[in-house]
């Protein structure tokens, strides 16, 4: 019943916007703009922040048709704000097939070798990632952990969950809710490049963030572990 009550009252605003508006010659920006802020509130408030499923989370949806457009805007920040460490080979941001960002961050820059504490040298491009994440808050944010085959599978496993945790709680400190925080470790099952070599190793030890866009509709796939 109040999820009924919620949508109409919704509907209300439609019809109430476009009435009174029609010798308006911004009309149409405005009705946007007003039914995308309510039904952003809505559709927010009913997301798990857990699970993902549609009951209660702080954070608003994206209408299909302007997932492109947000993320496009929101990847334009990124590189700008980073652009020194993509020159540096510190950091990559890559667009997926589901407009998905990828950024993958070098685990030797932001932390110490079999450490998860991270550098205090690396904690300003966190906080340009942070500044970013805040303005850009209709998506939900993956940090995930890897390293390299060297040690035990156990402990790697803890390495790159302890790793992941630590951007996480950092991201956090920085204002960005939990509610659209996710982290966890893949170890060293997920090698971006062979173990035999010393510079495969190191492209191995990473932490990857993903950046999702919550779309209207498909709320629950923005809180699914990344697989790609």
């Amino acid at each position: 019943m109040y999820l009924i009550t919620k949508r109409i009252a919704v509907l209300a605003l439609v019809a109430s916007v476009a009435g009174c508006a029609t010798d308006d010659p911004n009309r149409r920006a405005k009705i946007g703009a007003g039914v995308g802020a309510v039904a952003g509130a809505v559709i927010g408030h009913q997301i798990s922040h857990n699970s993902g499923n549609i009951i209660g989370a702080a954070v608003g949806a994206l209408a299909g048709g302007a997932v492109g457009y947000y993320m496009d805007n929101q990847q334009k920040e990124f590189e700008a704000a980073l652009r020194q460490e993509q020159e540096q080979h510190q950091l990559e941001i890559e667009r997926l097939k589901d407009d998905t960002l990828k950024l993958s961050l070098d685990a030797e820059v932001s932390f110490d070798f079999n450490e998860a504490v991270i550098k205090p040298a690396f904690e300003p491009s966190l906080n340009k990632l942070a500044d970013v994440l805040l303005k850009y808050d209709r998506t939900v944010v993956h940090v995930v952990g890897h390293t390299d085959s060297v040690g035990p599978e156990q402990y790697n496993q803890q390495l790159s969950q302890h790793r992941a945790s630590a951007v996480v709680d950092y991201l956090a400190q920085r204002g960005v809710p939990l509610d659209r925080l996710r982290s966890e470790g893949r170890g060293e099952s997920e090698p971006r490049a062979s173990n035999a070599t010393e510079a495969g190793r190191q492209l191995n030890r990473r932490v990857e963030i993903y950046v999702k866009p919550i779309v209207e509709g498909q709320e629950s796939k923005a809180y699914e572990s990344p697989d790609y």
